[in-house]
């Protein structure tokens, strides 16, 4: 009898054991690869603010998505009954970056997106602006840096009480001290104000070999558009969204609100690509994961770069969406578009 309960005991925790494996393997064991599938498609008026807007938007501009996961075994299995996950390997995303690194490249990217995005609008309203440095951002920490102290998406707010306004500024001040001399740092972090004192280290100019002291730190400067005339002031909040690729629809909702009347013509319009300042729409990665976004949230119309059409059509038409995908590769060439869309009654 003893014998026997030891056996049903030596199974149960055998089971409990094989079960906890098993889990572990499957839930939070680290693969190497990234799943892709869509993401969202997100009403972008939320996200802009623009002084004296113009209001009474019927209809919709939309961002959209790809959702990139690092896979766990569970993940992977399930990206294999689903036609519209993507498997890569994380090499193909992350390059030489860590994922933090690679994260804090986004948003920089998006945020530098949104620059574009205001500059492109007040040039196609004719408002004259000047675009100036809001902050430097930390994109990452070489090995020989100050890995303590920085982390890749701090934003350096001053250095020795003073505010620098930008890298040369940055490089200015540094170029009366010595390698290994501290100096105080305050960075935010998260939205938290952090305060680090920091040693001087030796940054090599990789084209003529001179040293200088250095924060030992791969910075960015990340650009403020102000508008020269009062009133028509933007500001975005944070869309917790990293890269660039919402450029083109930033830039069609601002113009929305900037000038008189209702672009959307009451329809709801989705749309990807980069958009530059003078208004050149750029291609993006990940299009067939939008194109099934957008479709998924009840999108008309769907903006793509000339050169991300085939793909978006391929995919378009394999989920037979029956919305329409409007291939541009300029500003001009949407709001064209959307000037002479009817108005949906």
């Amino acid at each position: 009898m003893r014998q026997q309960k030891r056996r049903v005991g030596f199974r149960a925790t055998a089971y409990l054991f094989t079960f906890v494996v098993v889990l572990y393997v499957a839930v939070f064991m680290n693969t190497p690869y990234i799943v892709y599938q869509p993401g969202s498609a997100s009403e972008v008026a939320p996200m802009i603010h623009v002084q004296n807007a113009d209001a009474g938007e019927k209809g919709t501009f939309m961002m959209t998505t790809v959702s990139a996961s690092y896979a766990n075994v569970a993940l992977l299995i399930a990206s294999v009954f689903n036609s519209n996950s993507e498997v890569v390997r994380k090499e193909t995303r992350l390059g030489d970056k860590t994922e933090q690194e690679y994260a804090a490249e986004q948003v920089y990217y998006m945020n530098s997106s949104q620059s574009f995005a205001v500059q492109a609008a007040y040039h196609a309203a004719n408002i004259p602006y000047k675009d100036v440095v809001d902050y430097l951002y930390v994109f990452s920490v070489p090995a020989t840096g100050n890995r303590e102290q920085f982390r890749p998406g701090d934003k350096i707010i001053s250095v020795e009480g003073k505010t620098i306004p930008d890298p040369d500024a940055l490089s200015a001040l540094l170029s009366h001290r010595k390698i290994g001399d501290p100096v105080d740092v305050l960075l935010q972090r998260e939205g938290k104000e952090v305060k680090e004192s920091v040693k001087l280290v030796e940054v090599k100019n990789q084209e003529t070999g001179a040293v200088k002291p250095g924060l030992g730190v791969v910075i960015g400067a990340v650009q403020k558009v102000k508008p020269e005339v009062e009133g028509k002031a933007v500001s975005f909040v944070n869309t917790d969204v990293g890269g660039p690729s919402a450029g083109l629809m930033f830039t069609m909702e601002i113009i929305n609100q900037l000038t008189p009347g209702d672009l959307t013509k009451g329809h709801r319009v989705a749309g990807t690509g980069t958009i530059e300042a003078d208004g050149n729409v750029g291609a993006i990665g990940g299009v067939k994961h939008k194109i099934v976004a957008a479709d998924r949230k009840g999108a008309e119309i769907f903006f793509v770069p000339v050169k991300n059409y085939e793909e978006a059509k391929a995919k378009a038409d394999q989920i037979g969406t029956d919305m329409k995908l409007v291939p541009v590769s300029t500003l001009a060439e949407a709001l064209k578009y959307m000037q002479e869309l009817p108005v949906k009654s």
